[in-house]
């Protein structure tokens, strides 16, 4: 029999020849007629690896472009209790898999532990071009040594690396090979439809990844343990709040819609159900939501409710009431930072036009949102107003205050929208206000997430 031998090409593997026993063990490695060698997707490079040495097996590994080195920590970190549990029991499942903390608990900090311990060539995953800063400052800081950036323009590669999903998917079938160990920052998004396949066509045995809300509204949970690794440590906001995180409270307060604005709802309210009804959808089917897609597509009827759907949604989230409401919670806390959350862009305009707040959107330019960050967090902005674009991982630990204008009813986000404000500060005590329009579904949608045990303290007027 020949000596194994395995290429890296294009985010797969070639392997020239491979005993029967680890390919039934692998069911993913495929035979290709046109090259007359074996494939495999490149993320089964450490299961081959080891099944090919615990067979004793000899081979040739031309994969691999990446040696072990050190990366000791220039700053001093005193590592937290929960941090260091979740290091052993990422290390104990063989350093893979996937560590849920609370936003603002320092996965950050997790994560330079394991760079350091795992030594070996780092690339780092982040949603967004902020955090992808965020992560490069921070590391440099820790490491002392030049940090690679792929993102917004960059591309300069260094043995720790950090790139958005965006930019690492593009370079993929080219710099699989080079990483021995990435992280998956917020990596509930790996397993969309695109951003899975940098962690499909990487080969790097080691992996981490990072999140506060594991769950997908697509039930998609699995296939993430399956690139990253088993989840392995998971602690909760109720469980670190007043230690490691600043103590809060989320107060839901229902709103009365103005009577014009009332009028409006339950017209396009009626529209709505009477047309549910008619059809025979149950919107809480599975396929409820895509079969009301489709009737509403082929007919007048149903294109009016649809829109009417639309319409009785915008009334309630953004209700002239709740802009009324705004500026009573403003004026009942003067002295404290707060940020504003909206589910569109429309919403957040309109309450920065009214009051002359500061808005941050996915359309405000880089320039223009570190300005409006670096003047919150210096206090010479003491609001902001944002849709979605800090949900996710930037750090505004000077924020105390949260008011959810509107969103969606994903729990994610609303746990994500409470993490900005957690951040632990000496003395701090944050508190989170829902705005919810009365007697609506919105209402409804609030009830259910409210289940969740983050809002435990969770309490309405």
């Amino acid at each position: 029999m020949m000596k194994t031998e395995l290429y890296f090409d294009k985010s797969t593997l070639r392997i020239n020849d491979i005993p029967d026993s680890i390919k039934a063990a692998i069911p993913d490695i495929k035979w290709d007629r046109r090259t007359q060698e074996f494939r495999a997707p490149a993320y089964c490079y450490r299961d081959i690896i080891l099944s090919l040495r615990a067979n004793q097996i000899p081979y040739i590994d031309h994969a691999r472009q990446f040696v072990p080195c050190e990366f000791p920590i220039k700053k001093k970190i005193k590592p937290r209790s929960y941090q260091l549990e979740a290091l052993n029991a990422w290390q104990t499942k063989g350093s893979k898999g996937v560590v849920v903390l609370p936003t603002g608990s320092g996965k950050t900090i997790l994560a330079i532990l394991c760079i350091e311990q795992t030594k070996r060539p780092t690339l780092v995953h982040v949603p967004t071009i902020d955090l992808m800063h965020q992560w490069y400052a921070v590391l440099k800081d820790s490491f002392g040594i030049n940090i690679g950036l792929l993102g917004g323009g960059e591309n300069v590669i260094h043995p720790i690396t950090v790139a958005t999903y965006d930019s690492a998917l593009l370079h993929v079938t080219h710099k699989g090979h080079l990483f021995g160990f990435q992280i998956f920052d917020e990596c509930h998004h790996l397993p969309g439809a695109q951003f899975q396949y940098t962690a499909l066509g990487s080969i790097a045995p080691f992996r981490l990844g990072l999140t506060a809300t594991p769950e997908r509204g697509d039930g998609k949970e699995n296939l993430l343990y399956q690139l990253c690794g088993p989840l392995c440590f998971q602690t909760h906001i109720h469980e670190l709040s007043g230690t490691n995180l600043s103590p809060y409270d989320v107060v839901t307060i229902e709103i009365e819609m103005q009577p014009q604005e009332r009028e409006q709802y339950d017209l396009a309210r009626k529209c709505y159900i009477d047309f549910l009804r008619e059809e025979n959808i149950q919107m809480s089917q599975p396929n409820g939501w895509n079969q009301f897609l489709y009737k509403s597509s082929i007919t007048q009827k149903g294109r009016d409710a649809f829109k009417a759907y639309l319409r009785q949604k915008q009334l309630s989230q953004a209700s002239r009431s709740k802009e009324e409401k705004i500026w009573q919670l403003v004026c009942a806390h003067t002295k404290d930072r707060m940020i504003i959350f909206t589910q569109d862009n429309e919403m957040a305009y309109r309450i920065g036009k009214r009051f002359l707040w500061p808005v941050l959107t996915h359309h405000t330019k880089i320039k223009e949102r570190s300005f409006f960050l670096d003047s919150f967090r210096q206090g010479r902005f003491s609001i902001l107003v944002t849709s979605k674009v800090l949900n996710e991982g930037v750090d505004v630990p000077e924020a105390n205050i949260g008011i959810v204008v509107s969103g969606s009813g994903s729990i994610r986000e609303h746990v994500q929208r409470l993490g900005r404000i957690l951040r632990p500060v000496e003395g701090k005590n944050a508190i989170l206000y829902e705005l919810v329009s009365k007697d609506t579904n919105e209402y409804y949608i609030n009830k259910r997430r409210r289940n969740h045990r983050a809002y435990q303290r969770s309490r309405s007027i």
